[in-house]
């Protein structure tokens, strides 16, 4: 080995004494990690008014499928989908032979009771005027003309009755719009047998009003209480972007549903230009007014596990935790519910690291 090896060879052990050197005195010097420090708050009762958002359905404000009263054959069909159409409209004619019959009949029926009833009526009248003369006229024979002049009366009466039912039921083979509105679906054609006995059948047409909507929304339970008919709301409808829209809370069920847990309410849309159509989904805001009787805490302050949700409570110096729900949130603040009291000392920055009985 020459000079100039043993040089290098005793360098690099001096500099590998020195690094262990180093590290060992780092680890000594190395201060140990600081305890987590808990801050804490007083409860105070208030209440948080915010605005929530919630998905929203456009309806039709009145919606009808069409089906025929009475079997019959197509016979013109008037409209077609899209067709706009005003109330008592005709829209499709039905043609049943033996529905005409059956009203011809009726008035011939009809007639014949109200010419019985008019020969009757004269007779009573003349034999009553007859027997002012004494003697002339029996009165069995007056009576027996009142019982039928009175009879004929109730038959021809009844005729009448039936002689307009038929002309009723004839009035069913021409169908009229019920209402303003625009024809969605068209399920007929001249010539297709249509009657009221198939369960499965489709309407043969749809009719819905779209000029006045029905903008829908279903309110989870646990703001149901804060909103209220007639609160302003405001939304945006999916397919037009870049809009924003008002109106106010016209009605609401007033009970929640089985399923959902929510309650449904109802805001009037008016739509004279067409802007919107039937099915349009919108992204509404509702305002809350708050709960009366809740603690509003730091967001933080509530932890949450996969068991529950729960805050923690300074009680003297030791950790209480306390199962707690959530309500309205506003920014960086929430609204909580449980077994609290005003002036409780609680964590503002909570840790599932706490556990019951723990220093804080």
């Amino acid at each position: 080995m020459t000079k100039r090896s043993q040089i290098i060879i005793a360098l690099a052990i001096t500099f590998s004494f020195a690094a262990c050197g180093g590290k060992e005195e780092h680890k000594k010097t190395e201060a140990p990690p600081a305890a987590k420090v808990y801050k804490t708050m007083q409860l105070q009762m208030r209440q948080i008014s915010s605005n929530v958002q919630l998905p929203g359905v456009m309806q039709p404000f009145e919606f009808v499928q069409i089906f025929p009263k009475v079997n019959g054959f197509v016979k013109t069909v008037t409209v077609d989908r899209g067709s706009v159409v005003k109330k008592g409209q005709v829209l499709l004619t039905l043609e049943a032979p033996e529905i005409e019959q059956q009203v011809a009949a009726a008035k011939l029926k009809y007639t014949q009771a109200e010419a019985v009833y008019v020969t009757s009526k004269d007779r009573y009248h003349r034999l009553l005027e007859t027997s002012k003369t004494p003697g002339t006229i029996a009165a069995y024979d007056l009576d027996a003309a009142a019982s039928k002049m009175h009879g004929d009366s109730a038959t021809a009466q009844g005729e009448y009755s039936n002689y307009k039912a038929q002309e009723t039921i004839k009035s069913y083979l021409t169908v009229t719009a019920p209402f303003d509105g625009v024809i969605t679906e068209r399920n007929v054609h001249p010539g297709a047998l249509a009657g009221p006995g198939a369960q499965e059948a489709k309407p043969m047409l749809v009719l819905q009003q779209q000029s006045k909507l029905r903008l829908a929304v279903n309110i989870p339970e646990q703001y149901s209480a804060q909103v209220n008919d007639g609160d302003e709301v405001h939304f945006k409808v999916n397919a037009l972007p870049g809009q924003d829209f008002h109106g106010k809370v016209s009605r609401s069920s007033e009970s929640l549903s089985n399923s959902y847990r929510a309650e449904a309410i109802e805001i009037d849309v008016l739509n004279p230009n067409n802007i919107f159509k039937a099915g349009m989904y919108a992204e509404v805001t509702l305002p809350t007014s708050g709960n009366a009787n809740a603690y509003v805490v730091p967001k933080s302050a509530i932890v949450t596990t996969t068991e529950r949700k729960y805050i923690i409570v300074n009680q003297e110096g030791a950790a209480h935790l306390v199962n707690v729900a959530q309500g309205n949130e506003h920014a960086d603040s929430t609204e909580v519910f449980g077994s609290l009291h005003a002036g409780e000392a609680i964590v503002t920055n909570g840790s599932y690291q706490v556990k019951e009985g723990d220093k804080l």
